[in-house]
Protein backbone atom coordinates (compact mmCIF):
# COMPACT_ATOMS: atom_id res chain seq x y z
CA UNK A 1 0.00 0.00 0.00
CA UNK A 2 1.48 3.31 -1.13
CA UNK A 3 0.59 6.86 -0.29
CA UNK A 4 0.94 9.94 -2.51
CA UNK A 5 -0.16 13.55 -2.07
CA UNK A 6 -1.84 15.39 -4.96
CA UNK A 7 -3.75 18.64 -5.41
CA UNK A 8 -6.91 17.25 -7.03
CA UNK A 9 -8.56 13.83 -7.31
CA UNK A 10 -11.41 13.47 -9.81
CA UNK A 11 -13.56 10.41 -9.19
CA UNK A 12 -15.25 9.23 -12.39
CA UNK A 13 -14.24 9.70 -16.00
CA UNK A 14 -17.38 11.47 -17.24
CA UNK A 15 -18.13 14.89 -18.67
CA UNK A 16 -18.33 16.54 -15.23
CA UNK A 17 -14.85 15.46 -14.12
CA UNK A 18 -13.47 16.24 -17.59
CA UNK A 19 -14.98 19.74 -17.50
CA UNK A 20 -13.85 20.51 -13.95
CA UNK A 21 -10.34 19.20 -14.56
CA UNK A 22 -9.97 21.30 -17.70
CA UNK A 23 -11.23 24.44 -15.95
CA UNK A 24 -8.75 23.89 -13.10
CA UNK A 25 -5.83 23.30 -15.50
CA UNK A 26 -6.64 26.55 -17.27
CA UNK A 27 -6.20 28.62 -14.11
CA UNK A 28 -3.79 26.42 -12.11
CA UNK A 29 -1.61 24.60 -14.66
CA UNK A 30 0.83 23.60 -11.88
CA UNK A 31 -1.78 21.66 -9.88
CA UNK A 32 -1.46 17.87 -9.98
CA UNK A 33 -4.61 16.01 -11.04
CA UNK A 34 -5.40 12.31 -10.69
CA UNK A 35 -8.47 10.84 -12.43
CA UNK A 36 -9.90 7.48 -11.33
CA UNK A 37 -12.34 5.57 -13.54
CA UNK A 38 -13.61 2.09 -12.71
CA UNK A 39 -14.26 1.06 -16.32
CA UNK A 40 -11.70 0.28 -19.03
CA UNK A 41 -12.29 3.64 -20.71
CA UNK A 42 -13.82 7.01 -19.90
CA UNK A 43 -17.38 8.14 -20.74
CA UNK A 44 -19.01 4.74 -20.47
CA UNK A 45 -21.93 5.68 -18.22
CA UNK A 46 -24.22 8.73 -18.52
CA UNK A 47 -21.77 10.68 -20.71
CA UNK A 48 -21.69 7.97 -23.39
CA UNK A 49 -23.41 8.99 -26.63
CA UNK A 50 -25.81 6.04 -26.54
CA UNK A 51 -26.66 6.40 -22.86
CA UNK A 52 -28.35 9.79 -23.32
CA UNK A 53 -30.27 11.58 -26.06
CA UNK A 54 -27.54 14.14 -26.76
CA UNK A 55 -29.94 17.06 -26.47
CA UNK A 56 -28.11 20.28 -25.80
CA UNK A 57 -30.73 21.18 -23.19
CA UNK A 58 -31.68 24.78 -23.87
CA UNK A 59 -35.41 24.51 -22.99
CA UNK A 60 -36.28 25.10 -26.64
CA UNK A 61 -38.32 21.90 -26.80
CA UNK A 62 -38.54 20.48 -23.27
CA UNK A 63 -41.94 21.30 -21.78
CA UNK A 64 -40.98 20.23 -18.24
CA UNK A 65 -38.92 23.43 -17.90
CA UNK A 66 -42.12 25.44 -18.35
CA UNK A 67 -44.96 23.61 -16.59
CA UNK A 68 -48.49 24.94 -16.55
CA UNK A 69 -49.73 26.06 -13.15
CA UNK A 70 -53.00 24.78 -11.71
CA UNK A 71 -54.55 28.10 -12.66
CA UNK A 72 -53.22 27.80 -16.23
CA UNK A 73 -50.41 30.32 -15.66
CA UNK A 74 -47.03 29.99 -17.36
CA UNK A 75 -43.60 31.30 -16.39
CA UNK A 76 -40.56 31.44 -18.66
CA UNK A 77 -38.08 31.83 -15.77
CA UNK A 78 -36.88 28.21 -15.58
CA UNK A 79 -36.65 27.86 -19.36
CA UNK A 80 -34.56 31.05 -19.60
CA UNK A 81 -32.29 29.88 -16.78
CA UNK A 82 -31.61 26.51 -18.45
CA UNK A 83 -30.95 28.20 -21.83
CA UNK A 84 -28.59 30.70 -20.21
CA UNK A 85 -26.64 27.82 -18.63
CA UNK A 86 -26.29 26.08 -22.00
CA UNK A 87 -24.96 29.31 -23.53
CA UNK A 88 -22.05 29.11 -21.06
CA UNK A 89 -21.24 25.64 -22.43
CA UNK A 90 -21.43 26.90 -26.03
CA UNK A 91 -19.13 29.82 -25.29
CA UNK A 92 -16.61 27.67 -23.43
CA UNK A 93 -16.57 24.98 -26.12
CA UNK A 94 -16.07 27.69 -28.75
CA UNK A 95 -13.07 29.00 -26.82
CA UNK A 96 -11.62 25.48 -26.57
CA UNK A 97 -12.06 24.92 -30.31
CA UNK A 98 -10.09 28.12 -30.99
CA UNK A 99 -7.35 26.92 -28.61
CA UNK A 100 -7.22 23.47 -30.20
CA UNK A 101 -8.28 21.74 -26.98
CA UNK A 102 -11.42 20.46 -28.71
CA UNK A 103 -11.13 19.20 -32.27
CA UNK A 104 -13.35 19.55 -35.32
CA UNK A 105 -16.69 20.80 -33.91
CA UNK A 106 -18.77 18.36 -35.95
CA UNK A 107 -17.08 15.56 -33.98
CA UNK A 108 -19.11 16.58 -30.92
CA UNK A 109 -21.83 19.11 -31.84
CA UNK A 110 -24.14 19.56 -34.83
CA UNK A 111 -27.01 21.90 -35.67
CA UNK A 112 -30.25 20.02 -35.12
CA UNK A 113 -33.61 21.82 -34.88
CA UNK A 114 -35.43 21.39 -31.57
CA UNK A 115 -39.18 20.81 -31.89
CA UNK A 116 -42.09 20.24 -29.55
CA UNK A 117 -45.05 18.20 -30.85
CA UNK A 118 -48.38 17.90 -29.02
CA UNK A 119 -51.80 16.42 -29.80
CA UNK A 120 -55.26 17.38 -28.63
CA UNK A 121 -56.92 20.77 -28.30
CA UNK A 122 -55.87 21.41 -24.69
CA UNK A 123 -52.21 20.64 -25.41
CA UNK A 124 -52.28 22.72 -28.61
CA UNK A 125 -53.67 25.67 -26.62
CA UNK A 126 -50.89 25.24 -24.03
CA UNK A 127 -48.18 25.09 -26.70
CA UNK A 128 -49.56 28.20 -28.41
CA UNK A 129 -49.52 30.15 -25.13
CA UNK A 130 -46.02 28.86 -24.35
CA UNK A 131 -44.81 30.10 -27.73
CA UNK A 132 -46.47 33.49 -27.28
CA UNK A 133 -44.66 33.95 -23.99
CA UNK A 134 -41.26 32.73 -25.20
CA UNK A 135 -41.09 34.49 -28.56
CA UNK A 136 -40.47 37.82 -26.82
CA UNK A 137 -37.41 36.35 -25.04
CA UNK A 138 -34.21 36.96 -27.06
CA UNK A 139 -32.80 33.43 -26.64
CA UNK A 140 -36.05 31.99 -28.02
CA UNK A 141 -36.57 34.53 -30.79
CA UNK A 142 -36.24 32.01 -33.63
CA UNK A 143 -39.01 29.73 -32.28
CA UNK A 144 -41.87 29.16 -34.74
CA UNK A 145 -45.34 27.80 -33.96
CA UNK A 146 -47.67 26.02 -36.35
CA UNK A 147 -50.83 23.94 -36.23
CA UNK A 148 -50.82 23.57 -40.02
CA UNK A 149 -50.12 19.93 -41.02
CA UNK A 150 -48.43 21.02 -44.25
CA UNK A 151 -46.00 23.31 -42.43
CA UNK A 152 -45.22 20.67 -39.79
CA UNK A 153 -44.66 18.16 -42.60
CA UNK A 154 -42.05 20.51 -44.04
CA UNK A 155 -40.27 20.55 -40.68
CA UNK A 156 -40.54 16.82 -39.90
CA UNK A 157 -42.35 14.65 -42.47
CA UNK A 158 -42.40 11.53 -40.31
CA UNK A 159 -44.61 13.27 -37.73
CA UNK A 160 -47.40 13.83 -40.25
CA UNK A 161 -47.18 10.99 -42.79
CA UNK A 162 -50.33 8.77 -42.53
CA UNK A 163 -51.67 10.65 -39.54
CA UNK A 164 -55.48 10.80 -39.23
CA UNK A 165 -56.93 13.73 -41.17
CA UNK A 166 -59.11 14.90 -38.28
CA UNK A 167 -56.39 14.80 -35.62
CA UNK A 168 -55.61 18.09 -33.89
CA UNK A 169 -51.91 18.71 -33.37
CA UNK A 170 -49.30 21.48 -33.31
CA UNK A 171 -45.56 21.98 -33.12
CA UNK A 172 -42.91 24.56 -32.38
CA UNK A 173 -39.48 24.63 -34.03
CA UNK A 174 -36.17 26.32 -33.16
CA UNK A 175 -33.33 26.11 -35.67
CA UNK A 176 -30.78 27.08 -33.01
CA UNK A 177 -31.04 23.63 -31.38
CA UNK A 178 -28.11 21.19 -31.31
CA UNK A 179 -27.23 17.52 -31.03
CA UNK A 180 -24.24 16.93 -28.74
CA UNK A 181 -22.03 13.86 -28.33
CA UNK A 182 -21.00 14.29 -24.70
CA UNK A 183 -18.89 11.14 -24.92
CA UNK A 184 -16.74 12.78 -27.59
CA UNK A 185 -16.47 15.97 -25.50
CA UNK A 186 -15.34 13.88 -22.53
CA UNK A 187 -12.72 11.91 -24.48
CA UNK A 188 -11.25 15.05 -26.04
CA UNK A 189 -11.09 16.97 -22.75
CA UNK A 190 -9.49 14.09 -20.85
CA UNK A 191 -6.98 13.49 -23.66
CA UNK A 192 -6.03 17.15 -23.31
CA UNK A 193 -5.76 16.87 -19.53
CA UNK A 194 -3.45 13.88 -19.83
CA UNK A 195 -1.30 15.78 -22.34
CA UNK A 196 -0.97 18.54 -19.73
CA UNK A 197 0.24 16.17 -17.02
CA UNK A 198 -2.91 14.77 -15.44
CA UNK A 199 -2.81 11.05 -14.66
CA UNK A 200 -5.68 8.84 -15.80
CA UNK A 201 -6.19 5.56 -13.94
CA UNK A 202 -8.56 3.10 -15.63
CA UNK A 203 -10.13 0.04 -14.02
CA UNK A 204 -9.49 1.59 -10.62
CA UNK A 205 -12.46 2.09 -8.34
CA UNK A 206 -12.59 4.53 -5.46
CA UNK A 207 -14.17 2.71 -2.51
CA UNK A 208 -13.92 5.16 0.36
CA UNK A 209 -13.15 8.78 1.23
CA UNK A 210 -11.70 9.55 4.66
CA UNK A 211 -10.86 13.02 5.91
CA UNK A 212 -7.57 13.52 7.73
CA UNK A 213 -6.89 15.83 10.68
CA UNK A 214 -5.03 18.26 8.39
CA UNK A 215 -8.14 18.67 6.19
CA UNK A 216 -6.88 16.55 3.29
CA UNK A 217 -8.56 13.38 2.09
CA UNK A 218 -7.39 9.80 1.96
CA UNK A 219 -8.86 8.35 -1.22
CA UNK A 220 -9.03 4.56 -1.04
CA UNK A 221 -8.62 2.96 -4.46
CA UNK A 222 -9.04 -0.65 -5.58
CA UNK A 223 -7.28 -1.82 -8.75
CA UNK A 224 -9.93 -3.97 -10.43
CA UNK A 225 -7.46 -5.83 -12.65
CA UNK A 226 -5.00 -6.76 -9.91
CA UNK A 227 -7.05 -6.19 -6.74
CA UNK A 228 -4.23 -4.17 -5.19
CA UNK A 229 -5.36 -1.35 -2.90
CA UNK A 230 -3.87 2.13 -2.80
CA UNK A 231 -4.43 5.25 -0.73
CA UNK A 232 -3.97 8.60 -2.45
CA UNK A 233 -3.90 11.71 -0.28
CA UNK A 234 -5.60 14.73 -1.89
CA UNK A 235 -6.16 18.36 -0.98
CA UNK A 236 -9.41 18.47 -3.00
CA UNK A 237 -11.74 15.68 -4.15
CA UNK A 238 -14.53 15.90 -6.71
CA UNK A 239 -16.97 13.01 -6.97
CA UNK A 240 -18.35 13.02 -10.52
CA UNK A 241 -19.22 9.35 -10.54
CA UNK A 242 -22.82 9.59 -11.77
CA UNK A 243 -24.98 7.15 -9.85
CA UNK A 244 -21.92 6.14 -7.83
CA UNK A 245 -21.58 9.62 -6.32
CA UNK A 246 -24.12 9.18 -3.52
CA UNK A 247 -22.55 6.10 -1.85
CA UNK A 248 -19.06 7.62 -2.08
CA UNK A 249 -20.14 10.92 -0.59
CA UNK A 250 -21.80 8.94 2.20
CA UNK A 251 -18.43 7.34 3.06
CA UNK A 252 -16.93 10.84 3.44
CA UNK A 253 -19.04 11.55 6.51
CA UNK A 254 -19.68 15.18 5.54
CA UNK A 255 -22.88 16.48 7.17
CA UNK A 256 -24.01 18.07 3.88
CA UNK A 257 -24.87 14.64 2.41
CA UNK A 258 -27.20 13.74 5.28
CA UNK A 259 -30.84 13.34 4.27
CA UNK A 260 -30.02 12.63 0.63
CA UNK A 261 -31.09 9.38 -1.03
CA UNK A 262 -31.14 8.12 -4.60
CA UNK A 263 -33.96 6.70 -6.74
CA UNK A 264 -32.57 4.85 -9.77
CA UNK A 265 -34.51 4.85 -13.04
CA UNK A 266 -33.21 2.86 -15.99
CA UNK A 267 -33.88 3.77 -19.58
CA UNK A 268 -34.07 2.20 -23.02
CA UNK A 269 -34.34 3.67 -26.50
CA UNK A 270 -35.57 2.36 -29.83
CA UNK A 271 -32.86 2.99 -32.44
CA UNK A 272 -33.13 3.10 -36.23
CA UNK A 273 -30.09 3.13 -38.53
CA UNK A 274 -31.84 2.70 -41.92
CA UNK A 275 -30.66 5.62 -44.11
CA UNK A 276 -33.92 5.82 -46.07
CA UNK A 277 -35.78 6.49 -42.81
CA UNK A 278 -33.12 8.53 -40.99
CA UNK A 279 -32.79 11.02 -43.85
CA UNK A 280 -36.48 11.92 -43.57
CA UNK A 281 -36.11 13.35 -40.07
CA UNK A 282 -33.64 16.00 -38.93
CA UNK A 283 -34.81 17.26 -35.55
CA UNK A 284 -35.18 16.49 -31.87
CA UNK A 285 -38.92 16.31 -31.27
CA UNK A 286 -40.13 16.36 -27.67
CA UNK A 287 -43.69 15.66 -26.53
CA UNK A 288 -45.54 15.73 -23.22
CA UNK A 289 -44.84 13.27 -20.44
CA UNK A 290 -47.44 10.60 -19.70
CA UNK A 291 -49.50 11.06 -16.55
CA UNK A 292 -47.36 10.02 -13.58
CA UNK A 293 -44.18 9.85 -15.66
CA UNK A 294 -41.02 11.61 -14.42
CA UNK A 295 -39.86 14.63 -16.47
CA UNK A 296 -36.80 12.68 -17.66
CA UNK A 297 -39.15 10.19 -19.36
CA UNK A 298 -40.68 12.71 -21.76
CA UNK A 299 -40.96 10.87 -25.11
CA UNK A 300 -38.88 12.27 -27.94
CA UNK A 301 -37.92 11.30 -31.49
CA UNK A 302 -34.34 12.41 -32.03
CA UNK A 303 -31.73 12.76 -34.70
CA UNK A 304 -28.42 11.48 -33.26
CA UNK A 305 -25.05 12.08 -34.87
CA UNK A 306 -22.30 9.87 -33.42
CA UNK A 307 -18.92 9.35 -35.11
CA UNK A 308 -20.27 11.11 -38.19
CA UNK A 309 -23.18 8.69 -38.64
CA UNK A 310 -26.83 9.70 -38.28
CA UNK A 311 -29.41 7.56 -36.49
CA UNK A 312 -32.85 8.05 -34.99
CA UNK A 313 -33.64 7.41 -31.34
CA UNK A 314 -37.06 7.22 -29.72
CA UNK A 315 -37.73 6.95 -26.03
CA UNK A 316 -36.83 6.77 -23.31
CA UNK A 317 -38.73 3.76 -22.08
CA UNK A 318 -38.27 3.84 -18.34
CA UNK A 319 -37.72 0.90 -16.05
CA UNK A 320 -36.56 0.12 -12.57
CA UNK A 321 -33.32 -1.46 -11.43
CA UNK A 322 -31.72 -1.04 -7.99
CA UNK A 323 -28.36 -0.47 -9.74
CA UNK A 324 -26.94 3.03 -9.40
CA UNK A 325 -24.68 2.46 -12.42
CA UNK A 326 -25.28 0.58 -15.67
CA UNK A 327 -22.70 -2.01 -14.56
CA UNK A 328 -23.49 -1.58 -10.89
CA UNK A 329 -24.82 -3.91 -8.22
CA UNK A 330 -28.32 -4.85 -7.09
CA UNK A 331 -27.09 -3.87 -3.63
CA UNK A 332 -26.60 -0.21 -4.66
CA UNK A 333 -30.06 1.04 -3.62
CA UNK A 334 -30.53 -0.90 -0.35
CA UNK A 335 -26.86 -0.29 0.51
CA UNK A 336 -27.40 3.49 0.29
CA UNK A 337 -30.08 3.55 3.01
CA UNK A 338 -28.96 5.31 6.19
CA UNK A 339 -30.76 6.40 9.34
CA UNK A 340 -30.61 10.02 8.16
CA UNK A 341 -32.20 9.39 4.73
CA UNK A 342 -34.63 6.60 5.57
CA UNK A 343 -37.42 9.04 6.46
CA UNK A 344 -37.26 11.08 3.23
CA UNK A 345 -36.93 7.88 1.14
CA UNK A 346 -39.99 6.29 2.80
CA UNK A 347 -41.95 9.53 2.36
CA UNK A 348 -41.14 9.58 -1.36
CA UNK A 349 -42.12 5.92 -1.63
CA UNK A 350 -45.49 6.64 -0.02
CA UNK A 351 -46.30 9.72 -2.09
CA UNK A 352 -45.02 8.89 -5.59
CA UNK A 353 -47.76 6.37 -6.47
CA UNK A 354 -48.12 7.78 -9.97
CA UNK A 355 -44.43 7.29 -10.68
CA UNK A 356 -44.42 3.78 -9.23
CA UNK A 357 -47.46 2.76 -11.29
CA UNK A 358 -45.85 4.25 -14.40
CA UNK A 359 -42.57 2.35 -13.85
CA UNK A 360 -44.39 -0.96 -13.33
CA UNK A 361 -46.30 -0.37 -16.56
CA UNK A 362 -43.09 0.41 -18.42
CA UNK A 363 -41.33 -2.71 -17.11
CA UNK A 364 -44.26 -4.94 -18.16
CA UNK A 365 -44.86 -3.25 -21.52
CA UNK A 366 -44.78 -5.56 -24.54
CA UNK A 367 -42.78 -4.84 -27.67
CA UNK A 368 -46.00 -3.98 -29.51
CA UNK A 369 -47.02 -1.51 -26.79
CA UNK A 370 -43.59 0.10 -27.05
CA UNK A 371 -44.02 0.43 -30.81
CA UNK A 372 -47.51 1.88 -30.30
CA UNK A 373 -45.94 4.68 -28.25
CA UNK A 374 -43.51 5.38 -31.08
CA UNK A 375 -46.36 5.43 -33.63
CA UNK A 376 -47.99 8.27 -31.69
CA UNK A 377 -45.07 10.35 -33.04
CA UNK A 378 -44.27 8.40 -36.21
CA UNK A 379 -47.38 6.66 -37.57
CA UNK A 380 -45.39 4.82 -40.27
CA UNK A 381 -42.93 3.16 -37.86
CA UNK A 382 -42.39 -0.55 -38.57
CA UNK A 383 -41.24 -2.91 -35.82
CA UNK A 384 -38.54 -4.51 -37.96
CA UNK A 385 -36.81 -1.15 -38.56
CA UNK A 386 -36.12 -0.46 -34.88
CA UNK A 387 -33.93 -2.17 -32.29
CA UNK A 388 -34.02 -1.65 -28.53
CA UNK A 389 -30.84 -0.41 -26.83
CA UNK A 390 -30.21 0.03 -23.10
CA UNK A 391 -29.31 3.53 -22.00
CA UNK A 392 -27.68 4.67 -18.79
CA UNK A 393 -29.00 4.61 -15.24
CA UNK A 394 -30.31 7.89 -13.84
CA UNK A 395 -30.28 8.27 -10.07
CA UNK A 396 -32.81 10.94 -9.09
CA UNK A 397 -32.27 12.88 -5.88
CA UNK A 398 -34.45 12.17 -2.84
CA UNK A 399 -34.00 14.66 -0.02
CA UNK A 400 -35.55 16.14 3.09
CA UNK A 401 -38.26 18.74 2.68
CA UNK A 402 -39.56 20.93 5.55
CA UNK A 403 -43.18 20.75 4.38
CA UNK A 404 -43.48 17.27 2.86
CA UNK A 405 -40.83 15.36 4.81
CA UNK A 406 -39.20 14.07 1.66
CA UNK A 407 -39.32 14.91 -2.06
CA UNK A 408 -38.09 13.38 -5.30
CA UNK A 409 -36.12 16.04 -7.16
CA UNK A 410 -35.57 15.99 -10.90
CA UNK A 411 -32.43 17.82 -11.90
CA UNK A 412 -28.89 18.12 -10.63
CA UNK A 413 -27.60 19.15 -7.22
CA UNK A 414 -24.05 20.20 -6.31
CA UNK A 415 -22.94 19.09 -2.83
CA UNK A 416 -19.92 20.76 -1.22
CA UNK A 417 -18.49 20.27 2.26
CA UNK A 418 -15.54 20.28 4.65
CA UNK A 419 -14.55 23.91 4.03
CA UNK A 420 -14.56 23.40 0.28
CA UNK A 421 -12.21 20.41 0.20
CA UNK A 422 -14.79 18.05 -1.31
CA UNK A 423 -17.64 18.34 -3.81
CA UNK A 424 -19.89 16.02 -5.72
CA UNK A 425 -22.77 16.08 -8.17
CA UNK A 426 -26.04 14.23 -7.68
CA UNK A 427 -28.98 13.85 -10.05
CA UNK A 428 -29.55 13.68 -13.77
CA UNK A 429 -30.96 15.86 -16.59
CA UNK A 430 -30.11 18.55 -17.70
CA UNK A 431 -26.74 17.35 -16.41
CA UNK A 432 -24.14 17.29 -19.16
CA UNK A 433 -25.66 20.23 -21.06
CA UNK A 434 -25.04 22.50 -18.09
CA UNK A 435 -21.71 20.98 -17.01
CA UNK A 436 -19.81 24.26 -17.39
CA UNK A 437 -22.29 26.13 -15.18
CA UNK A 438 -22.26 23.35 -12.57
CA UNK A 439 -18.48 23.00 -12.43
CA UNK A 440 -17.87 26.75 -12.21
CA UNK A 441 -20.35 26.70 -9.34
CA UNK A 442 -18.17 24.03 -7.67
CA UNK A 443 -15.05 26.18 -8.06
CA UNK A 444 -16.79 29.31 -6.81
CA UNK A 445 -18.06 27.52 -3.69
CA UNK A 446 -14.93 25.50 -2.90
CA UNK A 447 -12.26 28.08 -3.80
CA UNK A 448 -13.93 31.47 -3.16
CA UNK A 449 -10.70 33.41 -2.65
CA UNK A 450 -8.98 32.08 -5.77
CA UNK A 451 -12.18 32.46 -7.77
CA UNK A 452 -12.61 36.13 -6.95
CA UNK A 453 -8.86 36.72 -6.95
CA UNK A 454 -8.28 35.87 -10.60
CA UNK A 455 -10.04 32.72 -11.75
CA UNK A 456 -13.32 34.48 -12.53
CA UNK A 457 -11.57 37.04 -14.75
CA UNK A 458 -9.75 34.24 -16.58
CA UNK A 459 -12.96 32.33 -17.15
CA UNK A 460 -14.76 35.45 -18.38
CA UNK A 461 -12.16 35.75 -21.14
CA UNK A 462 -13.52 32.47 -22.50
CA UNK A 463 -17.14 32.80 -21.30
CA UNK A 464 -18.24 36.45 -21.62
CA UNK A 465 -21.77 35.61 -20.41
CA UNK A 466 -20.47 34.30 -17.07
CA UNK A 467 -22.27 36.04 -14.23
CA UNK A 468 -24.16 38.31 -16.60
CA UNK A 469 -26.31 36.24 -18.94
CA UNK A 470 -27.36 37.25 -22.43
CA UNK A 471 -31.15 37.01 -22.54
CA UNK A 472 -31.62 40.46 -21.02
CA UNK A 473 -30.32 42.17 -24.17
CA UNK A 474 -31.62 41.12 -27.59
CA UNK A 475 -28.50 42.35 -29.40
CA UNK A 476 -26.17 40.51 -27.01
CA UNK A 477 -28.22 37.31 -27.28
CA UNK A 478 -28.23 37.44 -31.08
CA UNK A 479 -24.49 38.16 -31.21
CA UNK A 480 -23.69 35.36 -28.74
CA UNK A 481 -25.70 32.79 -30.68
CA UNK A 482 -24.17 33.92 -33.98
CA UNK A 483 -20.58 33.93 -32.71
CA UNK A 484 -20.73 30.48 -31.13
CA UNK A 485 -22.63 29.11 -34.13
CA UNK A 486 -19.87 30.30 -36.45
CA UNK A 487 -17.03 28.81 -34.39
CA UNK A 488 -18.89 25.55 -33.79
CA UNK A 489 -20.03 25.22 -37.39
CA UNK A 490 -23.71 25.29 -36.45
CA UNK A 491 -25.19 26.15 -39.83
CA UNK A 492 -28.92 25.36 -39.96
CA UNK A 493 -29.52 21.79 -41.06
CA UNK A 494 -31.18 21.13 -44.39
CA UNK A 495 -34.84 20.26 -44.03
CA UNK A 496 -35.91 16.76 -45.12
CA UNK A 497 -37.45 16.47 -48.54
CA UNK A 498 -41.26 16.37 -48.40
CA UNK A 499 -43.05 13.93 -50.68
CA UNK A 500 -46.10 15.29 -52.42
Amino acid sequence: MSKNTVDVVLVGGGVMSATLGTLIKQVQPDWSIEIFESRSQVATESSNAWNNAGTGHAALCELNYMPEGKDGSLSAAKAIDINEQFQLSRQWWSSLVKQGVLGEPSSFINATPHMTFVRGEANVDYLRRRHELLQSEPLFADMEFSDDPEKIAEWAPLLVDRRAKDEVFAATRSESGTDVDFGAVTHQLIDHLVSKGANLHLEQRVTKLHRQTDGTWNVHVENLSGHARTIVNAKFVFVGAGGGALPLLQTSGIPEIKGFGGFPISGKFLKCDKPEIVQQHRAKVYGKAAVGAPPMSVPHLDTRIVDGKESLLFGPYAGFSPNFLKKGSWWDLPGSVRAHNLGPMLKVGLTEFGLEKYLVGEVLASREKQMATLREYMPTARTEDWQMITAGQRVQVMKKDPQKGGILQFGTEVITGAEGSIAGLLGASPGASTAVHAMIDVLQRCFPEQYEGGWKAAFKQQIPALGEGVNGDAAVAAATLAETAEVLGLVPAAQPAVEA
